[in-house]
C-alpha cells in the first residue's frame, strides 16, 4: 500500500451517509455539516475501502 495515499471527498457528491466513517479502519473521516470530511489524512493506509464502498462515489484516493 502507498505510503503517501490520502482520501479526497467531493462534497458536492457526498450524501453524508457515513459509510466511509464506519468502514475506515484508521478513523480518517468525520461527519461535519452532514458531509464526510477528512480528519486525519496522514493516517490513511491506502486500503481504498472508503473509495470502493462509497455509494455516492464521492471519495478518491490520491497517491
Amino acid at each position: 500500500m502507498a505510503d503517501k495515499a490520502y482520501p479526497i471527498v467531493d462534497s458536492k457528491k457526498c450524501t453524508g451517509c457515513g459509510t466511509c466513517i464506519s468502514i475506515c479502519p484508521m478513523e480518517v473521516f468525520i461527519l461535519e455539516k452532514n458531509k464526510a470530511k477528512v480528519k486525519k489524512p496522514k493516517e490513511c493506509i491506502g486500503c481504498r475501502a472508503c473509495e470502493s464502498q462509497c455509494p455516492a462515489q464521492a471519495i478518491k484516493i490520491v497517491e
